[in-house]
């Protein structure tokens, strides 16, 4: 498969039914402010995720077809978000629905931020996944904030904390293309 041309189209945002599934689907998951939006620009070559100042503005499935290809997912993110808790469960009955019953999802980009604590919501949500058998590949967003000498240390303090894989785990900057063209191969694995 191509690397993506930037050819991305917005397809909707949806909180009940989706449409019918007809393309491989990559869902991207993570806490808010993890940079999720960012990440997603900057995979696919084009501006479609909203970045927003304030975490929290992502509050439904919000789905954009790359390439007439494949269908990136952005998920809405959980955590500190400040929103009500009613909304808070609405979407994670909204993720954990999509999670659970959409045949056409081949990935789970899981996106984390290796510059503060390890998050008990994201290795619930890792081992989740994990328990499920949905294809998983974590991403450490932000790791430019650390040195060169101390990402792999970062990676592996963060790997170690949430009993994954080191393997599984790509460090990643949207700003400075860091671990790009690796995520980019594992969609690109998942999805043809």
């Amino acid at each position: 498969m191509a690397k993506p041309t930037g050819r991305t189209r917005f397809l909707g945002s949806f909180v009940d039914v989706l449409p019918e599934p007809t393309l491989p689907e990559v869902a991207f998951a993570g806490r808010s402010n993890v940079g999720k939006s960012s990440a997603i620009n900057a995979l696919i070559g084009a501006s479609v995720a909203r970045v927003a100042k304030t975490p929290g503005r992502t509050q439904a499935l919000n789905l954009f077809v790359v390439d007439e290809a494949w269908i990136a997912v952005d998920l809405p993110g959980y955590g500190y978000a400040k929103v009500s808790k009613d909304m808070r469960e609405g979407w994670k009955g909204l993720i954990e629905g999509y999670l659970g019953t959409r045949p056409t999802l081949r990935l789970v980009v899981c996106l984390v931020d290796p510059r503060v604590p390890p998050q008990e919501m994201d290795t619930g949500l890792l081992h989740g996944l994990a328990n499920a058998g949905i294809p998983t590949l974590v991403v450490a967003t932000k790791i430019d904030a650390f040195s060169r000498t101390r990402r792999a240390d970062a990676l592996r303090t963060l790997a170690a904390a949430h009993r994954i894989d080191p393997s599984t785990l790509i460090g990643f900057s949207a700003h400075e293309g860091i671990g790009k063209d690796e995520v980019m191969k594992a969609i690109r694995a998942a999805v043809k």
